[in-house]
């Protein structure tokens, strides 16, 4: 039966699991926790192919528990009784080590049909997920667990994989393979962080190798095209993204935007660069470059009219504009500052001037008696416009920059 190499390799100790030096290093905290042999029941959060599974079988090999594996994508609650009806049985002398892959997928009842188990500890509960454990755990079994985070494994440390990979199907060729200049880079940097990514590279390589006695750079590119992209738009990694777009544009980084907006383009994400960089045009730039705003539409119109890849021109140009224009949150501040107050039940009775002409001669104590700011010098006349209750509040401040000064300095001279 066809065993991936990726499977074939798994590290049997800790010292050997590439990356994740943060929790797994001599000092690390996972490891300290391993080593004591008291294992407490946790949750490894982090991408696909970063040794979250490698290192749960890990420790339950280093542990007298029986090890149960369950995937939350097809298991269900007859799994867990079946896990449960096993427990104070000869078949489970020391207790169960239960590792749950992608308990993202078990809803709140099945998540909480362990509680009295691990809460005893005769179950001693591994999960994983991708996502964000926060969003995803129900907070009972967060707060009976640790959370440990595995990151993406660094070019370098995913060429020791690769090495290893190489030389175990080298071992099985009459003729061994060598890789061609650049090739262990390509793989180890192409893969997005993903060891396991990157080894069934090498398997797949190595199986189209043929009559060849190396393997080239194109082979290897061909192979990885695309493959360092991590994305799931409706995960992490894309408000992620989204979330870094935005903030390279309003920290005024042309080129941190470029890169941001490449990503997202490369994966097809259109429509989510489009709503941050309109977002972004009023938040951020705001009243110090109003032309923004208008600019702006114009490309994001286009980008939607052409569709990729010449889409990336007029995005790309609507992101250098707010990137390198003057910054102002003014108007941002000021709509969340009044939102503030009406939220609050802060409103009070619109002043009579302002009402509608329609309550005229309807049984009020006087008319609406409005000032019309056209009919007055500079268009402008001194009224109350903000009802009693708030009619010293002050919402907007001025920014600093040329635009809003100049507004300043224009209605200050009108209001003299």
């Amino acid at each position: 039966m066809y065993k991936p190499l990726a499977d074939e390799i798994r590290p049997d100790s800790l010292e050997d699991v590439v990356g994740q030096r943060h929790i797994l290093g001599k000092d690390g905290m996972l490891r300290r926790i391993v080593d004591s042999g008291q294992i407490p029941n946790m949750i490894f959060y982090g991408p696909s192919g970063t040794g979250k599974t490698t290192v749960a079988r890990i420790i339950a090999q280093r542990t007298k528990r029986s090890l149960r594996k369950l995937n939350a994508t097809t298991a269900g609650i007859a799994d867990i009784k079946k896990i449960i009806d096993e427990l104070d049985t000869f078949l489970t002398p020391g207790g169960v080590l239960l590792y749950l892959d992608e308990i993202q997928y078990f809803n709140k009842k099945q998540q909480q049909s362990l509680l009295e188990f691990i809460e005893d500890g005769r179950i001693t509960l591994i999960a994983s997920t991708t996502e964000n454990p926060y969003f995803c755990v129900f907070n009972a079994i967060l707060s009976r667990s640790t959370v440990f985070e595995f990151k993406a494994v660094s070019p370098p440390d995913i060429a020791k994989a690769v090495q290893r990979a190489v030389d175990i199907m080298n071992s099985r060729r009459d003729r061994p393979l060598s890789l061609g200049e650049g090739v262990l880079e390509r793989i180890s940097s192409a893969c997005g962080g993903d060891v396991r990514k990157a080894i069934n590279s090498v398997e797949l390589l190595f199986s189209a190798a043929g009559e060849r006695q190396e393997i080239s750079l194109e082979d290897a590119a061909a192979i990885s095209q695309r493959s360092a992209m991590r994305y799931d738009r409706e995960g992490d990694e894309h408000f992620d993204i989204l979330s870094a777009l935005m903030k390279s544009l309003r920290g005024s980084d042309p080129d941190a935007a470029m890169h941001y907006l490449a990503r997202l383009l490369e994966v097809g994400d259109l429509i989510g660069a489009c709503r941050r960089i309109l977002c972004s045009a009023s938040e951020d730039i705001g009243l110090a470059y109003p032309l923004a705003v208008p600019i702006v539409k114009a490309c994001v119109d286009s980008a939607l009219q052409l569709g990729l890849p010449e889409a990336r021109l007029p995005l790309a140009e609507a992101c250098l504009v707010l990137a390198t224009a003057p910054k102002s949150n003014t108007a941002c501040l000021a709509i969340d500052a009044a939102l503030s107050d009406v939220r609050a039940g802060r409103t009070g009775a619109i002043p009579r001037e302002l009402q509608n002409v329609h309550a005229d001669g309807t049984g009020f104590e006087r008319e609406q008696g409005y000032k019309y700011p056209h009919s007055f010098p500079h268009r402008g006349v001194k009224q109350q416009y903000l009802p009693d209750e708030l009619k010293n509040a002050r919402y907007y401040e001025y920014g600093d920059n040329k635009t809003e000064q100049a507004a300043r300095r224009y209605w200050e001279e009108i209001k003299k």
